[in-house]
């Protein structure tokens, strides 16, 4: 198959800490409407958390299939094998060359749907504290970008709580390995085929191998991608469908995708996604009389179940 070359992108730097409020807020929306895609730093995830968190998800990995399958996903929490995902049901893969573990709310009724490994201390000891202070630690950071993305909409920086969204938000870590070795095959094999992330924004977390990368323009033809290199102890965050159907398509939901690199890549996906009861619907400040509301109002809950209905085929 011929490969198209691929440019690498230079996006834009949010730094979470600026005292800057509106300035910061301003390139938010810039990058949103630009790209869908930003790098987040000062985010107040520790670069030695990063790499702890990316570490111990190397360890489960590393275990046997069979015990890895003792914790397959249900209620969308546990572990996917090779294979069984296709992002892009229009490809002719069999399937993306990558495994993963899905971590979900950690509180309340919620809380108890999560499967942990620790059946296996002696191989996992510090695994489920490990992934659980990490979780704390990035949903505090979402919140926080949260506020600047309201302010980026002309909305009172509170909006999302105001309106039900970050009371019990649906968020998950996606724990994500995708192998250095791929038996030869004549169809185009990919990591995580085409997509656009399904809910509000997501926060991605790489061990530094490239293979991400972004398609800006999706509905044009030929498709150009263009590489999303790493910046240490830097988030990658990007805008989800959810959040592009909330501002009338003002921000966009990114077509994204991971090529093998030739060698093992970790990485780790946190979705921060509304409450389930939730209703996403255009915002006032993303419609007017000449641009009115592509989108009825619909339940996140709602919403969120039919997209991994048609992903996961249940």
């Amino acid at each position: 198959m011929k490969k198209i070359m691929t440019e690498a992108l230079k996006l834009p730097i949010i730094d979470l800490s600026s005292p800057d409020r509106p300035s910061t807020a301003k390139s938010i929306r810039q990058a949103c409407i630009d790209y869908g895609f930003f790098y987040l730093v000062n985010h107040g995830v520790e670069e030695e958390l990063l790499s702890q968190m990316l570490s111990e998800s190397r360890k489960f990995f590393s275990l046997p299939v069979e015990d890895k399958m003792k914790l397959a996903r249900k209620d969308h929490r546990g572990y996917t094998a090779m294979y069984a995902e296709n992002l892009d049901p229009t490809s002719s893969s069999e399937g993306d060359s990558k495994e993963s573990f899905y971590i979900g709310p950690l509180g309340g009724t919620l809380g108890n749907l999560n499967q942990w490994p620790s059946e296996i201390p002696e191989i996992l000891p510090s695994w489920r504290s490990t992934m659980e202070y990490y979780y704390e630690k990035i949903i505090s950071a979402g919140r926080r970008l949260l506020h600047l993305i309201a302010l980026a909409l002309n909305l009172d920086e509170d909006f999302f709580e105001k309106v039900g969204a970050l009371d019990e938000p649906m968020a998950f870590l996606r724990l994500l390995h995708y192998p250095g070795e791929l038996a030869s095959s004549d169809e185009e094999v990919y990591g995580a085929s085409a997509h656009s992330d399904y809910g509000m924004i997501t926060l991605l977390a790489t061990d530094g191998v490239p293979g991400l990368q972004v398609c800006r323009e999706k509905f044009k033809q030929p498709r150009l991608w263009e590489d999303v290199p790493n910046i240490k102890g830097a988030f990658i965050v990007n805008i989800g469908d959810m959040m592009e159907r909330w501002t009338n398509c003002l921000f966009r939901s990114t077509l994204h995708r991971v090529m093998p690199a030739g060698q093992e890549r970790y990485s780790a996906a946190f979705f921060l996604d509304p409450n389930s009861e939730c209703v996403v619907e255009c915002l006032k400040s993303c419609c007017s009389e000449s641009c009115p509301p592509r989108f009825a109002p619909i339940r996140s809950g709602d919403y969120l179940k039919e997209r991994f209905r048609l992903t996961y085929g249940s």
